[in-house]
């Protein structure tokens, strides 16, 4: 590792610990109903939004009716994305006139499903698959919806552990409302700009022709891709409008775009732990989280940038490095961009994968086993280290009832969390949300890896589905368990090494994104209303702080030892297996030294 790109991580961290604090009290002030400074300009449009759709803003839910409001708003919204997806052929703002024929029933499902869920994962190259409206009108829009749903579940469960004697937790109109108005939209409009003026395209034009210097044809793909990518990023969804996603100039053409895009992932995701704190009257409690993110941030940040710095060892062997100093000269740029270098590259991918956001600025399957492990792992965890947009702190609030759980089992005390008693229910439903999730990866994967196509099936042409893959042995499998990992835990970013674009990867990696999504959601709303209805005790001289080093080394401990004894046995035959193979000398993945050095 290098003292400049240290440095480099540094900075970005700082910034998203300076901004917590600020952005967190305005949403603890938003979401309890308190009069903001954005209001005098913003508060017509929420009036407007509820007249519009008849929305009552003083009257609150309880936790079954916040999960029906929930579940019919993301049917709504995946309707309509795959009916505009079917019907881009007909619509305005197609100057490629792209016909259905570009999407067929299973992507249209599996993108439909995508950024409803705020996964974004794409089977497809944008720019040569859907029109500037679709991108617009569906896609765009989900970012914003998918995003807003994630704080509006978040403040729910917030609610859960602030209030006492309550049946409600809320009203999930009147928070996604919010949520929108004023938090993601000024952001975005904010954020749009600033992309803007480092030179991201934002037009409605017609794709260019071009004759290259050395007198080839080529055409430029353009579009309104600034809009896009500012709420890409604050809404940790990540999809790209093009197929090289923030890996493309036009997406992402400088270091300073690259440091906003990761600055704007993890921004709302940090503040939202101090809103916790203030919502709960103690930000002691917020920062401790803070701290369980930061710990495990930067531990996954060092161990993939040094993977990366460190390359490939097989270079030693033809005498471009002694044996003293094994790896690779540089480090291993395979797939990264040359304008970014391995720092912001390796910060990137662990940036991305700890949030839910698919967003890449390089090809995780160019990356050597190790350092692919990190990002493979991040999501593995259910994406709480900073997590999604709402994702992460309640994915990590999730984590905090195991921990306490676990806490109160050895000493023999009930367990207590926020002032609250965490009883049978509450474990149930964490431990629901934890088994439904490892179970969508692992079956799947398991399938994929064996499952064979008759010669006449639709699924896929003829022969087993692992002849997808660009890789053999470990990697190969490391494709399709990190594919399986992204659609269940909502994160939509891919090693780039499988051919996903098929009925059978369409179908059930969008099935995947539904269980990750609405079976880890719906257990979360069911303890909110529990919790929400019960008394806050008093702290006493045996109760468990839960705002000090010692709970944010249990909280990290149970994060990183549930996913370790889950996947270890997974990630063992996938990048584990890979790295001691790599030095041994045998090669799967893209990083391909001169011929002459296999074993």
């Amino acid at each position: 590792m290098t003292s400049v790109g240290v440095l480099q991580i540094a900075i970005f961290f700082i910034l998203i610990l300076i901004c917590a604090k600020p952005l967190g009290a305005f949403m603890a002030r938003l979401f309890e109903g308190e009069r903001t400074f954005l209001h005098p300009v913003l508060r017509w449009l929420e009036v407007l939004t509820y007249k519009v759709s008849g929305i009552r803003e003083d009257v609150e839910q309880r936790w079954t009716q916040y999960t029906a409001a929930l579940l019919s708003f993301s049917i709504f919204g995946f309707l309509l994305t795959y009916l505009l997806q079917r019907a881009q052929a007909f619509l305005p703002f197609n100057p490629q006139h792209f016909g259905a024929d570009k999407v067929p029933p299973d992507l249209a499902f599996n993108t439909a499903t995508s950024f409803v869920t705020n996964t974004n994962w794409q089977a497809y190259g944008g720019e040569s698959t859907l029109s500037y409206f679709v991108q617009m009108a569906a896609l765009t829009v989900q970012n914003f919806a998918s995003a807003a749903v994630g704080i509006a579940i978040a403040v729910a469960l917030i609610r859960g552990f602030a209030r006492q004697e309550r049946r409600t937790i809320g009203n999930f109109w009147v928070d996604v409302t919010r949520a929108t108005v004023y938090v993601l939209l000024p952001i975005s409009v904010v954020a749009a700009f600033l992309f803007v003026s480092q030179g991201v395209i934002q037009n409605l034009s017609s794709y260019t022709d071009v004759t290259t210097v050395e007198g080839a044809k080529q055409m430029i793909a353009q579009g309104p891709v600034a809009s896009q990518e500012a709420i890409k990023q604050l809404g940790t969804n990540g999809g790209g409008f093009f197929n090289a996603n923030s890996s493309h100039p036009f997406e992402n053409p400088t270091p300073f775009s690259n440091l906003l895009s990761m600055f704007l992932i993890f921004l709302i995701p940090g503040a939202l732990t101090y809103t916790l704190g203030k919502m709960v009257g103690d930000t002691r409690q917020g920062w401790a989280i803070f701290g369980a993110f930061s710990v495990m941030f930067l531990i996954g940040v060092f161990v993939c940038y040094a993977s990366e710095q460190a390359g490939n060892p097989l270079f030693a062997k033809i005498g471009l490095q002694t044996a003293a100093t094994a790896g690779q000269p540089g480090g291993n740029m395979e797939g990264k961009e040359v304008r970014f270098g391995i720092a912001n590259s390796a910060l990137y991918a662990t940036v991305t994968t700890d949030a839910s956001c698919g967003a890449v600025n390089s090809m995780h399957d160019s990356y050597t086993p190790l350092g692919g492990l990190v990002p493979l792992f991040n999501i593995q965890t259910g994406e709480v280290i900073f997590g999604g947009v709402g994702a992460g702190l309640y994915g990590i609030l999730l984590y905090c009832i195991l921990a306490v759980f676990i806490a109160g089992l050895m000493v023999g005390r009930t367990p207590e969390y926020l002032g609250k008693k965490i009883e049978q229910k509450e474990v149930k439903m964490a431990m629901l949300a934890v088994i439904a999730t490892a179970f969508s990866i692992l079956f799947f994967t398991a399938l994929s890896s064996v499952i064979t196509f008759p010669a006449k099936g639709y699924w896929n042409p003829p022969g087993p589905a692992i002849a997808n893959m660009n890789n053999s042995g470990p990697h190969g499998f490391s494709e399709i368990l990190y594919a399986y990992t992204s659609g269940t835990g909502n994160n939509g970013s891919a090693f780039a090494g499988i051919t996903a674009n098929t009925p059978w990867y369409d179908l059930t990696i969008g099935l995947a994104m539904w269980i990750g999504r609405f079976l880890f959601l719906i257990p979360l709303l069911a303890a909110a209303g529990s919790l929400a209805a019960k008394k806050k005790i008093a702290a006493t001289a045996g109760t468990f702080p839960t705002h000090g080093p010692l709970f944010v080394g249990l909280l990290v401990g149970t994060v990183l030892i549930v996913g370790a004894l889950t996947f270890f046995p997974a990630l063992s035959l996938g990048p584990i297996v890979e790295h001691y193979l790599m030095h041994s000398g045998k090669l799967f993945s893209m990083i391909v030294p001169p011929v002459g050095i296999w074993s």
